[in-house]
């Protein structure tokens, strides 16, 4: 009969076996890569296909703005795909991008930006920049963001009331440029 291993060894094991795991998703995050349970990150890439694409990011075209998203400049605001779209006047996506939305999403409609904050710290403790407020739903405000050091939020407590739709970094810079106060916001399903 085989000996038995001592508690400590158990633990010691199995705190081995974590920190390795913690080193391989970190040496693929730095590299690029996305491991297969990771929650994705929002870019500012074009498509929601997971190939690369064979264009420079800059170069690669938006994907299809939702059908039902109204004419005319604005930012769209998809429930369903967690993205967002920036329209032109003449109603071309000029960027689209993944979001984390809060726990608190705003009705479809028609919305505008309303107050702009440079910097605050968000319901979740986060340092975060450009806030820019469009609705309000059962006493929450709800506003796009992005957190000052370009992480993601962790997982929402399904019991915390958040309106903050938070947005990557570079995203978060565009959507600042692109919706000054009065500029429409459309939320679909």
């Amino acid at each position: 009969m085989p000996a038995r291993l001592p508690s400590w060894a158990w633990v010691t094991g199995l705190t081995t076996g974590a920190i390795a795991a913690v080193a391989v998703l970190a040496v693929q995050a730095d590299q690029g890569t996305k491991p297969v349970a990771a929650t994705p990150r929002p870019s500012a890439s074009a498509t929601a296909d997971a190939k690369p694409s064979a264009e420079p990011e800059g170069k690669r075209k938006p994907a299809p703005v939702p059908a039902d998203s109204g004419t005319g400049r604005r930012i769209v605001y998809s429930l369903g795909e967690k993205r967002v779209w920036l329209v032109d006047a003449s109603d071309t996506p000029r960027r689209s991008f993944a979001v984390w939305p809060g726990t608190v999403s705003p009705d479809p409609g028609t919305y505008t930006i309303g107050k702009r904050t440079e910097a605050t710290t968000g319901s979740d403790g986060v340092e975060v920049e450009h806030i820019m407020y469009f609705a309000q739903k059962s006493g929450v405000f709800v506003a796009f963001s992005n957190a000052v050091d370009g992480s993601s939020p962790p997982p929402a407590d399904p019991g915390a009331r958040t309106g903050g739709i938070r947005v990557g970094k570079p995203d978060g810079k565009a959507l600042w440029t692109f919706g000054a106060a009065g500029t429409t916001v459309r939320v679909v399903e």
